[in-house]
C-alpha cells in the first residue's frame, strides 16, 4: 500500500473509530453571502456556485466536511438559494443535506446558526465553515481539540496579517477583539491587555449547549456572540498551522487559490 493511499486510510479509521465524536457529527455551511467582492462574477450566481478548478466553492467546503466524518449538513441560502437547491438536486454527496431558507431575510452568521438550531441543536458537536474559505487544516485535530477541552466553541485562527483581530491569552481563551486600522476594541475579559492577535479564519467548532446561551435575536454576528459569551464561558481559540488559508472573497484571489491548488 502506497504511504497516500495509508494516510487516507488513518484518517478514515480515526474518523470511525474515536469514541469522542458522535456518529451523527453535523454542521453548517453558510452560504448565503451576497458575494459583493466578487462581482461581476455573483450577478448571476451565488458565491457558493463559483467554479474554482472546475468545481464551484460549495463542493469544497462538503467534501472537507465529510472526510472529518459530518454525517449531516445544512446550508443557509439567501443569494440566488435556488441555485443552490438545484445544484445539490443534481449532485449526491452520500450524506443528507438540508436548507435554511434566509431567501426572504439575511440573518447574518450568528442569526443563520441560530436558524438553523434545530436541525444541528442534537448533535453534540458541530462544526459551522464559511463557503468562500479553502483551508488545508485538519479539521479531525480541531474536533480532537474541542473534544479534549470542551469550551462552549473553539474558533480555528491563524497568524496572517489582516485589520481586524481576535485576541486570546495564554490559554487561548477569547479576550476580546480588535480593528487595528480604528483602534475599535471589543473587550471581553482583562486578560485582553496581555493577549495575543490572531486572525479568525472562518472555521468553528461548536458545543450544542451554545444554544442555550445564545440571546440575541434576527440578524446578529457569531463574532460579537462570542465575545459576549467569553467574559463568562470557554471559548477557545486552535491555532491553525499548516501549509494554506484562503479567503475567495476576491476575483484576484480565486485565480491565486487556483495556483495553490494545483501546486498541491
Amino acid at each position: 500500500m502506497r504511504n497516500n493511499q495509508k494516510q487516507h486510510l488513518k484518517k478514515y479509521l480515526k474518523v470511525i473509530f474515536n469514541p469522542e465524536k458522535t456518529v451523527t457529527m453535523k454542521a453548517i455551511i453558510f452560504a448565503a453571502g451576497l458575494g459583493t467582492r466578487l462581482h461581476p462574477m455573483t450577478n448571476n450566481c451565488p458565491k457558493a456556485l463559483i467554479k474554482l478548478n472546475g468545481k464551484p466553492l460549495i463542493w469544497y467546503a462538503v467534501t472537507k466536511l465529510i472526510d472529518c466524518g459530518v454525517t449531516q449538513i445544512v446550508v443557509n441560502i439567501h443569494h440566488f438559494g435556488e441555485q443552490i437547491i438545484d445544484y445539490f438536486g443534481k449532485n449526491s454527496f452520500g450524506v443528507p443535506i438540508v436548507f435554511s431558507d434566509e431567501r426572504n431575510f439575511l440573518l447574518d452568521t450568528g442569526g443563520g446558526l441560530l436558524k438553523a438550531r434545530d436541525f444541528l441543536q442534537d448533535s453534540s458537536t458541530i462544526i459551522a465553515y464559511n463557503v468562500d474559505i479553502i483551508s488545508s487544516v485538519n479539521l479531525n485535530e480541531v474536533v480532537d481539540h474541542h473534544l479534549q477541552y470542551r469550551p462552549l466553541a473553539t474558533l480555528v485562527v491563524r497568524k496572517r496579517e489582516t485589520s481586524r483581530y481576535l485576541l486570546f491569552d495564554q490559554e487561548m481563551q477569547l479576550s476580546g477583539w480588535k480593528n487595528f486600522e480604528t483602534t475599535e476594541e471589543k473587550i471581553s475579559t482583562q486578560k485582553y491587555y496581555t493577549s495575543k492577535p490572531f486572525a479568525f479564519s472562518g472555521i468553528q467548532v461548536l458545543s450544542s449547549e451554545i444554544f442555550d446561551l445564545i440571546t440575541e435575536t434576527n440578524k446578529f454576528s457569531v463574532i460579537d456572540m462570542y465575545l459576549r459569551l467569553a467574559k463568562e464561558h470557554a471559548i477557545k481559540g486552535f491555532l491553525d498551522q499548516s501549509d494554506y488559508w484562503l479567503d475567495l472573497g476576491k476575483q484576484g484571489q480565486i485565480e491565486d487559490a487556483e495556483k495553490i491548488l494545483y501546486r498541491n
